[in-house]
């Protein structure tokens, strides 16, 4: 999906709904992460910010860049006639500006933060901590257009398989040509 933002108020608002659209879904097997990409300025943060308001977070949102991550309890319930709309419980917020790996965030827990289902996390600057990304996740890249226009991409990511193999095929180049046969993946 594109969008065009003219200024902060419709970037919280294209965030904002995407975080609807996550509150509807049911929880993976593994926390539900976000890869936002753009240069300085794009927009990361403010993004963070209308997500971050679409679950209920009062919390003031600032960039973690000398923190590296920030997490938040999210409302048990949320905003919609009181009832629970969603199993998700904390979201994190992750700057790897200042990091060279993911190695940087191991001692903050980072693998069993990504492990819980219940987690939302958004990582500003995912590209440089990839490996910690699970093979599904949703990209965000911002790019700045004018002064203040941006053109936001919203992609979901499906990495590579998990090498769970069907019966009868022992490598992942003999699944994707099972896969193929039955019709099950694109040639």
């Amino acid at each position: 999906m594109k969008f065009q933002s003219k200024g902060v108020r419709q970037t919280k608002n294209i965030a904002s709904n995407l975080a609807k659209k996550v509150i509807k879904n049911s929880l993976q097997q593994h926390a539900q992460a976000f890869a936002l990409e753009g240069e300085l300025g794009a927009g990361k943060t403010t993004f963070v910010k209308g997500f971050a308001g679409a679950f209920g977070i009062k919390s003031r949102i600032t960039s973690p860049t000398f923190v590296l991550l920030k997490g938040y309890r999210l409302p048990r319930v949320a905003s919609q006639r009181g009832k629970q709309v969603t199993g998700y419980r904390f979201l994190y917020h992750i700057d790897a500006y200042r990091l060279k790996n993911y190695h940087d965030l191991i001692p903050l827990g980072i693998k069993e933060i990504m492990a819980d289902p219940r987690n939302i996390v958004l990582i500003e600057w995912s590209d440089r901590v990839k490996k910690i990304l699970p093979s599904k996740y949703i990209k965000v890249h911002i790019d700045h257009i004018g002064i203040k226009t941006r053109k936001i991409t919203i992609n979901n990511i499906y990495g590579p398989p998990s090498l769970k193999l069907r019966k009868g095929t022992s490598s992942p180049k003999e699944e994707m040509l099972a896969l193929r046969s039955s019709g099950g993946a694109k040639k």
